[in-house]
């Protein structure tokens, strides 16, 4: 990447209410698709996060964990990922989020390493994966993501399904491709964004109201970051990938894994099974807590975010 490479892309910091100071950037992957990512420095860092959102989501939405961790001296640099936020998109419904194979997604994190070393961000680097981007950034560090300790939250390792339903639904995500259907949506989801049409009371991602009002109005304000079910392609290459991972040994990398006990979109049984096998990793268990820790309570945000950096400074 070249000065002239680096080209500056919208960041709305007026829903993100990140640190003063963030900027965002166009970033081209190797096969040509375009992606962002946003960059929130802290004054005198202590090193920088790389920030991995989980499907659906979106560099602002993280605004407000930028805050917790420059409050903690560390910087950071999280991603929309293709086929999300305002990344290229593979569909004429944009609506839909596709992608044909997760090893896209280590494209996009090229791109970004291109970005952090072109910016000259401040090391040593962290890996912070939320759902999908736990499932990302677990394939990232087996493939030696250059980064001291990674920490996981609510990480995508297995998906949440009744037991009789898995097998169905990998041979129709799998048929899907063979007849030309991979770009429908998955079954039991729809065009409708989830934070726009659920209401708080019943939902699956945080028991915290304030942190529900700001995902809430984030896409009501703009619209054009929002995204809603997954393709059956999606489905597929999802479920390919979290087989894939399962089989593969953990990395030699410090680790710490978050799990609220009411979780009920991905697996907990594949992240209990993973961290009890995972030499240099440990297992937090936040009691009630649902999908989203860094936008649950204040005390668990406050938990999570402590025990993120007191993770990497033992890693320095």
């Amino acid at each position: 990447m070249t000065q002239r490479d680096l080209i500056s892309a919208p960041l709305h910091n007026d829903i993100a209410l990140g640190p003063q100071g963030g900027s965002a950037y166009w970033l081209t992957a190797k096969d040509g698709v375009r992606v962002r990512a946003a960059v929130w420095p802290s004054e005198g860092s202590k090193g920088t996060v790389l920030l991995f959102p989980g499907r659906t989501e979106y560099a602002e939405k993280y605004g407000q964990a930028a805050v917790d961790f420059a409050a903690r001296g560390y910087g950071t640099v999280a991603i929309d990922w293709r086929g999300q936020g305002l990344a290229d998109r593979a569909l004429a419904n944009r609506m839909t989020g596709h992608v044909g194979d997760f090893e896209e997604y280590q494209t996009d994190i090229q791109a970004v390493l291109s970005l952090v070393g072109h910016l000259g961000l401040p090391g040593p680097f962290y890996l912070v994966g939320h759902s999908m981007g736990g499932c990302i950034g677990l394939r990232a560090l087996m493939r030696g993501l250059p980064v001291k300790a990674a920490v996981f939250s609510s990480p995508m390792w297995g998906i949440s399904m009744a037991a009789w339903m898995r097998p169905i639904a990998q041979v129709i995500s799998q048929l899907s491709g063979w007849v030309g259907q991979a770009h429908r949506f998955a079954p039991g989801t729809s065009d409708k964004t989830y934070v726009a049409e659920a209401q708080f009371g019943g939902n699956v991602l945080t028991t915290d109201p304030a942190m529900w009002e700001y995902m809430r109005k984030q896409v009501a304000l703009r619209p054009e970051l929002a995204l809603a079910g997954p393709s059956l392609g999606w489905l597929d290459a999802a479920m390919a990938e979290c087989q894939a991972l399962s089989m593969a040994p953990a990395p030699d990398c410090p680790t710490l894994t978050v799990l609220g006990t009411a979780e009920k979109v991905v697996d907990p049984a594949i992240v209990h099974l993973r961290m009890a096998n995972w030499r240099k990793g440990s297992l937090d268990l936040y009691q009630g807590a649902e999908h989203e820790i860094m936008m649950e309570t204040p005390s668990s945000r406050t938990r999570f975010f402590d025990a993120a950096a007191a993770l990497f400074a033992a890693h320095r």
